[in-house]
């Protein structure tokens, strides 16, 4: 860079930053928004070629910023998001120059007619959206074997701890590659199964899932309804905590927020040392922890060991009944096409995609550029009826729910008498997701190789506010993220 001061800055403060710290610079004059969102084009520019993690960049994103300054110096900012540049997944609507496209080829073309509810609460808060992420196509709902953080229009999603050599997660790859890297301040991803905890624990990060409802899905574009949800990523629980506050809201047109019991919520309240003190916390290894290498199993020990020093209570060897259920994917296979067809017919007339049956066709066109690995997902699912009045669908639900609350999250949280349940890396996330109750991902350490490892703390539906208490405490206490290098 040819200024000197931000050059300066740049090398030396930069990387790892938090939100916090940010505020704190521009409080006292010394940065503006404009100047921050500048450094960060400048490292996308310069590392972001190599780990295709993000599609686009905001092209409004300096002005916006520059406007934000002027508002802080006029009458103050907003929230602790004020002037903050945050990255979005790429199936989340923006009613600006961007695209909404899923990662798909096929709406590449596609501007939103209106901003989701997520981007709605970032504009309030103050955030400067800066760009979005690539993200394996269709959030993984699409074929058979895709590879985590492959979309016909973004090529593939790299780890920055290791390009090429580590699986970088998905759905949210980009989300999570992108800061990792140091490529923004926080984003946000969005789950039906895994999709933020996993890429969150694959690129050494804290990646919060809330529970169905905290945040409207509106102009989001869907699996299935039942479980589908936002949630931020970020280096560190406090910038999480910052984030999903932001994020948190009742939605009129989103039915199932009106069960949300954080209204006008500060979840940084919560960001307590001694969090851990008194938890009682159950470790379900059994059925989960065989699922991971030999050396990563090592790795999630020695994390349940500093676990045993944080004055929390720890209940080892867990059972949880339904990590034996023959669990499938049908409520996810009868779901994706009404929810599909209903986000497609909304868009503008000129996106000749309106349906899954349009978007299967599309693809056939256009074998050699959107069939690398099939489309068997999407086939499947357009062999259902749309009208979700089937018999196996509705047993399918019902065995999901049960199964993951009354002989899942719930039993063990009763059974056991406990505040949080321990899962080694993101294994047992479906369980969480199928009942659309919260977890958290944070770092636990890295393979003699340098891969991230993480663990994710589960609870009921709205622990929200103990699971942060939790993750808090054990990041302060062993502060196992380091950044990645990057040349």
């Amino acid at each position: 860079m040819e200024n000197s001061k931000l050059k300066k800055c740049l090398e030396e403060w930069l990387e790892e930053v938090t939100i916090s710290k940010i505020q704190e610079k521009m409080e006292n004059g010394r940065l503006s928004s404009k100047e921050l969102v500048l450094m960060y084009l400048h490292r996308i520019s310069r590392f972001d070629k190599e780990l295709h993690s993000i599609l686009e960049v905001n092209p409004d994103a300096l002005h916006i910023a520059e406007a934000l300054d002027a508002e802080r110096r006029e009458t103050g900012p907003r929230s602790k998001l004020h002037g903050i540049p945050i990255l979005i997944k790429d199936n989340i609507d923006t009613h600006d120059k961007m695209h909404t496209s899923a990662g798909s080829f096929a709406l590449k073309d596609s501007i939103a007619p209106n901003d989701s509810f997520v981007t709605d609460k970032l504009r309030k808060a103050g955030a400067v959206i800066l760009g979005k992420t690539n993200m394996t196509e269709w959030a993984n709902f699409m074929a058979i074997g895709m590879k985590s953080g492959y979309s016909s229009r973004g090529g593939q999603v790299l780890n920055p701890y290791g390009p090429g050599k580590f699986d970088v997660g998905g759905s949210s790859s980009g989300s999570g590659a992108a800061i990792a890297a140091n490529l923004a301040a926080a984003a946000v991803g969005t789950e039906t199964s895994g999709s933020i905890l996993n890429p969150s624990c694959q690129n050494s990060l804290v990646g919060i899932k809330p529970t169905v409802g905290l945040i409207s899905r509106r102009g989001i574009i869907p699996i299935a309804h039942t479980q589908d949800t936002a949630g931020p990523m970020a280096r560190t629980v406090e910038d999480a905590a910052i984030l999903l506050t932001a994020l948190c809201g009742k939605d009129d047109l989103d039915p199932i927020t009106v069960t949300n019991p954080f209204v006008d919520f500060d979840f940084t309240e919560f960001l307590l040392k001694d969090g851990l003190k008194g938890k009682r916390i159950g470790i379900a290894s059994e059925g989960f922890m065989e699922l991971l290498s030999k050396e990563k199993q090592k790795i999630v020990a020695a994390a349940l060991e500093s676990l045993k020093f944080s004055g929390a209570e720890v209940i080892e060897h867990i059972e949880i009944p339904s990590n034996k259920a023959e669990w499938k994917n049908d409520v996810l296979t009868y779901e994706f096409k009404p929810d599909l067809n209903s986000y497609l017919g909304s868009l503008h007339p000129s996106i000749p995609v309106r349906t899954l049956a349009d978007l299967i066709e599309f693809n056939k066109k256009h074998e050699e550029k959107m069939l690398k690995y099939g489309q068997a997902v999407l086939l499947e699912s357009e062999k259902t009826s749309g009208s979700l009045t089937e018999a196996a669908y509705i047993d399918a639900l019902e065995f999901d729910l049960y199964h993951s609350t009354q002989q899942g999250i719930d039993y063990a949280i009763e059974t056991y008498d406990l505040d949080a349940i321990l899962f080694p890396s993101d294994e047992g996330s479906h369980i969480s997701a199928k009942a659309g109750y919260p977890t958290i991902a944070v770092p636990a350490g890295y393979t003699s190789h340098g891969e991230p490892v993480g663990i994710t703390f589960a609870g009921t539906a709205f622990s929200e506010p103990l699971l942060i208490q939790v993750a808090y405490a054990f990041e302060q206490m062993t502060g196992f993220r380091k950044a990645p290098v990057l040349e």
